[in-house]
């Protein structure tokens, strides 16, 4: 079963040609899965059924694609952004494959963080670690997080994570992000592809973001971008907390980490468990980081103790001094683990090509929203 996931994996990521038989099989049931998903777009879109309002203002940050395409940290930067002018801000998460996603609740208030990763889910979790006096709230309905999130915290604007086919909560403002690598996959929908929906579905969404665009988007602009403001933005790699042999890995305030210092005369193995593990190799080393092994997990994966043996084990025999990994990583490692190796970990900054434009869209959007 196992052979046959990863098998599967690699033709959505377009790794490997399937075999005729697999082939039949995911495109078959990629259709049905297609079919449903329209329906269910026609039924919202035909009133058949109905979606919640909230009485705020609700920007959704999504995608089209399965993971990795940069919501987590577009989610932050929306967030200061919006509360910077003075409006009250709460972020809403599904709290994917944490304990709390059923039930719902807060996983940080104004003052402090209330849940951990396994409560929360990883995403949720890194959230409140990096959005200090914001609350986040989790919970499949978000809807119910967002009345929550008005009782508790006067909240005047909602920011849903990962919300673009969330069509149960209505949504004033819709930002759509797409990799500019590989915008649509590999063309195809689940499971024959990585596509949640079929592309022209954005014309459901307000703006565009372009990730992992080192160009500015310029016209004529791609067909496929039905007339929509079209930003770009690229993910910018930063070192993020460095932890000492036999210090325990944990969001703890600390110290600016100076870029220099963990580049020179260290030899890293790197891990993560993130959607695109093989991006992360590909940021460290055009960090300049001297990598000399690495091993990825599948996303979400919760850290064993024997996973860290093998990890440390893997990092001895080749000869590395330093081990790295993400802060996405680090929020399922937070207070469990003290290695007998330095580890240090990254982060990823969205940083927008046109930052006036882009602040200028959203606040007109709230300015008009009632």
């Amino acid at each position: 079963m196992t052979s046959l996931k990863k098998s599967i994996e690699s033709v959505m990521n377009g790794k490997i040609q399937p075999s005729v038989a697999l082939n039949l099989l995911l495109t078959l049931l990629s259709k049905a899965y297609g079919t449903g998903v329209k329906l269910r777009r026609n039924g919202y879109a035909s009133g058949f059924l109905k979606s919640k309002k909230l009485p705020c203002i609700v920007i959704s940050i999504g995608n089209l694609t399965t993971g990795g395409t940069g919501k987590t940290p577009m989610v932050i930067h929306v967030a200061e952004r919006v509360r910077r002018w003075g409006y009250r801000v709460a972020v809403i998460s599904r709290g994917y494959k944490g304990a709390a996603e059923k039930d719902g609740g807060i996983v940080s208030d104004e003052n402090a963080i209330r849940m951990d990763a396994n409560t929360a889910g990883d995403e949720p979790f890194l959230l409140a670690t990096s959005l200090k006096g914001i609350p986040v709230l989790v919970g499949r309905d978000r809807y119910q997080s967002g009345m929550l999130a008005i009782d508790r915290f006067q909240a005047q604007v909602v920011i849903l994570d990962d919300a673009f086919q969330h069509l149960a909560l209505f949504r004033d403002l819709n930002l759509l992000l797409l990799d500019s690598t590989l915008p649509f996959g590999n063309g195809h929908l689940l499971p024959r592809g990585t596509l949640r929906e079929p592309a022209s579905t954005l014309r459901f969404s307000d703006a565009l973001i372009m990730t992992r665009s080192f160009l500015p988007f310029r016209e004529p602009a791609e067909p496929w971008a039905m007339s929509r403001p079209v930003f770009c933005a690229t993910h910018e790699p930063f070192f993020s907390r460095r932890f000492l042999a036999g210090e325990k890995l944990a969001f703890h305030p600390h110290e600016p980490v100076t870029e220099n210092a963990l580049l020179i005369g260290k030899r890293y193995f790197a891990f993560s468990g993130i959607a695109k593990n093989d991006d992360f190799l590909k940021t460290l080393q055009k960090m300049g980081a001297d990598v000399r092994g690495f091993q990825g997990f599948s996303d979400h994966h919760f850290y064993s103790d024997e996973d860290m043996r093998t990890i440390l084990d893997a990092a001895v025999n080749a000869g590395a001094t330093t081990l790295a990994t993400t802060e996405k990583d680090l929020s399922r490692l937070h207070g469990r683990f003290q290695l007998p190796m330095e580890c240090v970990v990254i982060g990823i900054r969205m940083s927008l090509d046109n930052t006036m434009g882009f602040d200028r869209f959203i606040q007109n959007r709230l300015s008009l929203t009632p």
